[in-house]
């Protein structure tokens, strides 16, 4: 194995001397069992640790998506500083269009509904325990926050949010308000608490379980279906409609705005926010494999504008929330390391290791623009 190592450090440095000097990060490359190779000439940020022949080949290929794989399972280890280590990510290749062409034939073979339905199993039908682990323990809630400073408590920024979001579509008791992915039941809770008649949609079998308990133990105003968004059929208009986090599972643009507009009464506002990027359909293999399934997408704000400059709805406002979901982001990452001995415990090291680097990965990438996040209010004429 110490052959293999030390070719394996020569391709790293060939790797790493390509990218433009100071914009690198320094960082140690080290066998279980022997010392550690710094790359960038100064005290490393953080150490990969290399323990078994798999993590040895996994380094050797450059691909991001074996690397992580082998990381979590446990063929390698990192030490130090997760976002300096995860800020080098560019550095690896992520190739692979076969996975890629998947996402889109999926739905095509098996039905849209189907599919997503699939997808979200995957993310969602986790004990839902393991989701308040890191979650704002006040609210639960699974999308951005609106920080009014860096160091307000998370639970604080979350309660913000929801009031915007009332507000914004200006909600009042009474109103018949529509919950686009019920999650952990944070908006039907807030909202069902001020009379707010909420009908809250999810296709997770935990989450609406775990809604409607909520909902039974409050003595809500509201209900909870287990039925996708798109073919939801209520046979009376809504006055309001609220999408927390959900806008990514939803990537075509025209269908959902043309459901949004069967669903809304006129004069009714729809309030979205959703994590970004600027290019649809980039994000990595490893997030799709490992966290996100399917053929959903970051919201690419162009591209939905342009849905909506062809639909009846008019735009209300856009706002920039990329700071917001960088410290939503880092807040439940750091709670996540806080809860990982309970964590690796009760559910595995695997899914500890897995949204460690979904948490960590999108704080990075929320901080340094790679990508972005927004909340958007629609109005119907």
């Amino acid at each position: 194995m110490h052959q293999h190592f030390t070719r394996l450090v020569g391709l790293v440095e060939k790797q790493y001397g390509g990218i433009a000097p100071g914009a690198g990060v320094p960082f140690a490359l080290r066998a279980a069992s022997g010392p550690a190779h710094v790359f960038g000439g100064s005290a490393p940020d953080f150490t990969v640790v290399v323990n078994d022949a798999r993590g040895l080949a996994a380094l050797s290929t450059l691909d991001r998506t074996a690397i992580l794989e082998a990381y979590l399972d446990g063929s390698l280890d990192l030490e130090g500083d997760i976002m300096r280590a995860v800020a080098m990510r560019e550095l690896f290749s992520d190739r692979h269009p076969l996975r890629y062409l998947w996402r889109f034939a999926r739905p095509l073979l098996f039905g849209r509904l189907r599919s997503d339905a699939r997808a979200i199993a995957h993310h969602y039908d986790v004990d839902e325990e393991f989701f308040l682990t890191f979650l704002d323990r006040r609210h639960r809630c699974y999308s951005q926050a609106i920080f009014a400073r860096d160091d307000e408590p998370l639970e604080d920024a979350v309660t913000r949010k929801l009031d915007v979001a009332l507000d914004a579509v200006g909600a009042r008791p009474g109103d018949r308000v529509l919950d686009i992915g019920g999650g952990w039941g944070a908006f039907v809770e807030y909202a069902g608490r001020k009379d707010v008649r909420v009908t809250s949609l999810t296709i997770s079998r935990v989450s609406a379980t775990y809604v409607q308990a909520l909902i039974d133990r409050e003595r809500l105003p509201c209900r909870v279906l287990r039925e996708h968004f798109l073919a939801h059929a209520p046979g009376e208009r809504y006055d309001a409609i609220v999408n927390l986090g959900v806008t990514e599972h939803l990537p075509d643009y025209r269908a959902t705005l043309r459901q949004y507009e069967r669903l809304l009464k006129p004069g009714g506002r729809v309030y979205l926010d959703a994590s970004a990027h600027r290019v649809k359909n980039a994000h990595s293999t490893f997030l799709e494999r490992h966290v996100y399934q399917g053929n959903g997408s970051l919201l690419c704000l162009h591209e939905y504008l342009a849905e909506v400059a062809r639909s009846p709805f008019q735009l209300a406002g856009v706002w920039d929330d990329r700071h917001n979901y960088h410290l939503t982001t880092k807040a439940w990452a750091e709670r996540l390391d806080a809860a990982r001995e309970e964590i690796e415990r009760r559910w595995g090291p695997r899914l500890y290791r897995t949204f460690q680097l979904y948490l960590w990965g999108s704080a990075e990438g929320f901080e340094t623009g790679m990508i972005d996040a927004y909340r958007l209010v629609l109005r119907l004429p």
